[in-house]
């Protein structure tokens, strides 16, 4: 085994991300100056290829506690890597885009993306105008492992005070199937009523989960 600091000092990630940038490094690089330090037998870089084995996604659905039981890994390299992923997955939210019409095709599959892959439901909401452009995206609640406990009035809030004219709701089903609950169907129906009263329009509520989505407006329960 070598240590990287055995490496020239001119070629090491971490000198080599200071110089020319974070682009020229590849993942395993990246992922050990996220690491910090390797394990007995192995340096850094040779920890983070190991991990990387089955790919960046793979990592990124991995849970903290499950990455510190991994050998040199431990809870302070877990924590780190989980904190990355955490701060990418609320850039990604952020991002300013140019506004476009909702359409549950394109945003269906984003949804799927960011929230499929959460062990417990959370429940979200998009914000219309009264143009049915897509605005702000904000995360309304995080549930238990098989249900979101949250009240229409939380959605309603978040829309007035953003100005919003319509409203999309999504959740995610952390057992795979996406197919609306009667829970599900329910709630939808006593949010449309709650909105109506504010003049916000309902417009969808799409259910994920990590590889597809339903629309409850295409099932004909909107």
């Amino acid at each position: 085994m070598y240590l990287i600091r055995d490496i020239p000092t001119d070629i090491r990630p971490r000198e080599r991300l200071l110089a020319h940038g974070a682009g020229t490094l590849s993942d395993s690089e990246l992922l050990a100056i996220i690491l910090g330090t390797g394990a007995p037998g192995k340096n850094a870089i040779q920890l983070a290829r190991e991990l990387l084995l089955s790919g960046m996604s793979d990592l990124r659905h991995r849970s903290a506690a499950k990455l510190s039981k991994v050998r040199g890994v431990g809870p302070a390299k877990a924590a780190r890597i989980a904190a990355v992923f955490e701060i990418v997955h609320r850039l990604a939210l952020d991002t300013p885009t140019q506004k476009s019409r909702f359409d549950a095709t394109v945003l269906g599959p984003k949804l799927v993306s960011g929230w499929g892959h959460y062990p417990q439901e959370r429940m979200g909401a998009v914000l219309l105008d009264s143009k049915h452009r897509v605005g702000r995206q904000k995360e309304i609640f995080v549930g238990l492992k098989d249900r979101a406990l949250v009240s229409p009035g939380e959605i309603m809030r978040f829309a007035l005070v953003d100005g919003a004219s319509a409203v999309v709701v999504f959740h995610n089903h952390p057992s795979g199937d996406p197919t609306p609950s009667p829970e599900d169907v329910e709630f939808t129906k006593k949010l449309k009523e709650s909105l109506v009263m504010i003049d916000i329009e309902l417009v969808d509520h799409l259910v994920v989960s990590t590889h597809r989505f339903m629309s409850m407006k295409e099932r004909g329960d909107l």
